[in-house]
């Protein structure tokens, strides 16, 4: 799958993160363990780990333990049960490298690969976290348009720093839009949290463009789906900031 493509779907599943978040909490959060799945499954191809069994199973572990933590917790802050979920995600895994009887190649790259698989698939949970912040569904309407807009902006055949700065301009007009579109949102904010997020997806793809793993079909799902789960957390914390 090539760039504009992924784009194209990444853009989708923004969509898909939007139309969740209007029907209700439930739905939302039923999503984010869909897009932990995603990233578990693709990210040990992604990033090309020694093994991908183990890995799969921590990081999905550790991402849906996110998702739950977060759609128990109540108050503020949502995220304060993220800290123990990590830490036992860590725990598992070096356990899954005392496991391995492979001789244990390239270890630290194994270990560090799984701990940042865990950290991207968990950053899904910032989504429902966000949905319950001031703001609520009209935060989370507006960070993923910004991100489906900017995403989409970001297939054109527009190469290097104007293809960047194309996708910041349609992720912060977007932002804005939605701000004028929802009630909660102010349009210099929605086009703030648009900009943030516009950074955060030019970054990624610039980061991610022209690997050879992304031939894999697993390994480009998660690439689709990355932005996306990366983008909630971001729009969480974001969303705090501006929104209160």
């Amino acid at each position: 799958m090539d760039v504009s493509s992924r784009a194209v779907a990444t853009a989708a599943v923004a969509a898909v993160v939007a139309a969740t978040a209007f029907v209700g909490e439930l739905p939302l959060i039923l999503f984010a363990g869909v897009l932990v799945v995603a990233v578990a499954v693709g990210w040990p191809s992604l990033v090309s780990l020694p093994v991908r069994l183990g890995p799969s199973l921590v990081i999905g572990l550790g991402g849906i333990g996110a998702v739950a933590a977060i759609a128990v917790t109540e108050g503020e802050p949502f995220l304060r049960e993220l800290p123990l979920v990590f830490a036992l995600a860590i725990v598992l895994s070096f356990v899954h490298e005392l496991t391995r009887r492979d001789g244990r190649e390239r270890l630290v790259e194994s270990v560090s690969g799984v701990v940042a698989g865990v950290i991207i698939a968990a950053s899904a949970a910032g989504w429902i976290a966000a949905g319950r912040t001031t703001g609520g569904v009209d935060l989370v309407v507006t960070g993923a348009v910004a991100l489906a807009v900017g995403s989409a902006v970001s297939a054109l055949p527009v190469a290097g720093w104007a293809g960047a700065f194309a996708t910041l301009a349609a992720a912060a007009g977007a932002g804005a839009g939605a701000g004028l579109l929802v009630p909660g949102i102010e349009p210099q904010v929605g086009a703030l949290i648009g900009l943030a997020v516009g950074i955060l997806l030019a970054a990624l793809l610039e980061l991610f463009d022209g690997l050879e793993s992304l031939r894999g079909r697993w390994a480009s799902i998660a690439a689709i789906v990355l932005p996306v789960t990366v983008t909630g957390i971001l729009v969480y914390v974001v969303g705090r900031v501006l929104v209160g």
